[in-house]
């Protein structure tokens, strides 16, 4: 399956939509109480095998669909997506969580995709009756995507490397083999269309001349997979400098993902669409 750019931006753009209009609708309530964190993940321990062609054996350890079901996190400034990616059943799942502090509450997002089947499942905290509130059922709801206003905000299932490492390995211009499986070198946002796109997190015009010297290292697992994807983006126009890290790890110990079915699911309600909406 052809891989395209911009899948963890998706889920990111539809949630904070929805965290908008939340936000909004629980200022008129006046009711707040703490909300809650989530902890990250560790990458693989490192192999220890240099490799001839530096560039070549990075790639070929960026997964595919020929891959086991595997676990990711994908991170860029203060924004974090985390979730499944399952191949074999051609399925992703994404989960995103937005926070308000004025007042104090917390959406998680999640989007299961299967094909080109969609199911989305809102988690509410840090106030009460905010899922009544605002008509969100706390199971899974089966997309139409139909009535998704936004057809970038439609999500298919996009291949194997959701963090599109892949696109951003091959337009590097410099890669060197340091050793225990870590690689570092030079990517050129400004490569190809793919390249620009690859990263959301990142405003490739702004950055100038500096999008083609952007620095990165990665890191290889003894299982032979790559386990991190780091990326130095420098300061540009308003933006801070920042890092984004794409992780990916438990190849093979992640969970098989299936179509949600019974009381675990029902139809999205009209209350579904407002939030993708806006």
């Amino acid at each position: 399956m052809t891989q395209r750019t911009g899948t963890t931006g998706s889920i990111r753009r539809v949630a904070a939509t929805g965290s908008a209009l939340l936000t909004a609708t629980v200022l008129l309530t006046g009711c707040a109480v703490p909300d809650r964190s989530s902890a990250g993940a560790t990458p693989p321990a490192p192999s220890t095998s240099p490799s001839p062609d530096p560039k070549t054996a990075l790639l070929a350890a960026v997964p595919d669909d020929d891959d086991p079901r595997f676990r990711f996190t994908h991170s860029g400034g203060a924004d974090k997506v985390s979730g499944v990616v399952d191949p074999a059943a051609e399925a992703t799942e994404l989960t995103f969580s937005q926070r308000s502090t004025d007042p104090a509450f917390t959406m998680t997002m999640s989007m299961r995709v299967i094909d080109d089947r969609v199911w989305m499942r809102v988690k509410l905290t840090g106030i009460d009756g905010l899922h009544e509130a605002m008509k969100l059922p706390k199971r899974w709801m089966k997309l139409d995507p139909s009535k998704i206003k936004d057809e970038a905000d439609n999500l298919v299932y996009e291949g194997a490397d959701p963090g599109n490492t892949g696109v951003l390995i091959e337009s590097a211009s410099t890669v060197q083999d340091k050793g225990s499986g870590t690689y570092t070198g030079f990517i050129d946002l400004t490569a190809s269309d793919q390249a620009a796109q690859a990263v959301d997190d990142v405003d490739v015009a702004a950055l100038g001349p500096a999008a083609r010297q952007v620095p990165f290292t990665a890191v290889v697992g003894a299982d032979g997979n790559l386990g991190s994807l780091t990326l130095k983006v420098p300061a540009a126009g308003k933006a801070k400098a920042h890092t984004v890290v794409t992780r990916y790890y438990d190849f093979g110990k992640a969970p098989s993902l299936a179509a949600p079915s019974g009381d675990q699911v029902q139809t999205a309600p009209a209350s579904a669409y407002e939030l993708l909406n806006g």
